[in-house]
């Protein structure tokens, strides 16, 4: 497909935006960029006469907006999240430039779903949110004053996604990344494992999982990969007996 094409398959999702005018003005910073699919997470105010105002011309982007009860559920079938945040905090996902993070985006989005994250205006992601995406793009702000208006870091990534669509060279066959729901069902499927075979004290698991996480999320899980790895941890559960003579 033309590189400007993938941006079709790039969403960007806002979760609890306190104001409405900020979802207007996002919708306007995708549509000038040359993307449309906008996904709200529990929104305070949606659908608003200010969204609509901020929106100016980019109403159309409003009107075709996705609404979800959960992060989950906007991030169902993305084989690539990556969460927007400028705090500083110790997550179980890389960290990466906003620039990186777009060029990856890009890559992903010629054969597959993409997701770009912002939280609210108060207080951003939370470290759990940050923790369902593959990767942390951060804006390299001046670190004196760092805090960007969310419309406006919308505004940054969303041309950062087009500078890459528009300048990324088509590269060679894309890699099939596993999607969010069979990445996290493998992550239950590794703690409950885990549990079972003593290795993780449910009452005091300590940082075990978010590093585990952030292993599992520099390797860029394939679909094949998950696979392989769930049938690793199914093998832990048969007898002994049963795994020596299957050998």
């Amino acid at each position: 497909m033309p590189n400007t094409d993938r941006l079709k398959n790039i969403r960007v999702v806002l979760c609890g935006t306190n104001h409405p005018g900020n979802i207007g003005a996002a919708a306007r910073a995708l549509k000038t960029m040359g993307l449309s699919r906008l996904y709200l997470v529990a929104p305070e105010r949606f659908p608003d006469p200010e969204a609509d105002w901020r929106a100016s011309r980019a109403t159309d982007v409003l009107a075709r907006a996705t609404m979800c009860a959960s992060l989950d559920e906007a991030l169902s079938g993305v084989a690539l999240a990556v969460a927007c945040s400028a705090r500083s905090r110790e997550v179980a996902v890389p960290q990466v430039s906003a620039r990186e993070a777009a060029q990856q985006l890009v890559d992903v989005a010629r054969a597959q779903q993409a997701a770009l994250v912002f939280g609210n205006e108060t207080s951003g992601l939370t470290t759990a949110d940050v923790n369902k995406c593959r990767l942390l793009a951060t804006i390299p702000a001046n670190p004196k004053y760092s805090s960007l208006n969310l419309a406006a870091a919308v505004q940054v990534l969303a041309y950062e996604l087009r500078m890459a669509a528009t300048d990324g060279a088509a590269g060679g066959q894309p890699r099939t990344l596993a999607s969010f729901e069979e990445v996290e069902r493998f992550y239950a499927h590794l703690e409950r494992t885990m549990v079972e075979i003593g290795f993780l004290n449910p009452e005091h698991p300590k940082k075990l999982m978010p590093r585990l996480r952030r292993l599992f999320a520099r390797a860029q899980l394939e679909k094949e990969e998950v696979n392989i790895l769930r049938g690793i941890l199914k093998s832990f559960r048969r007898p002994k007996a049963a795994r020596s003579k299957k050998a």
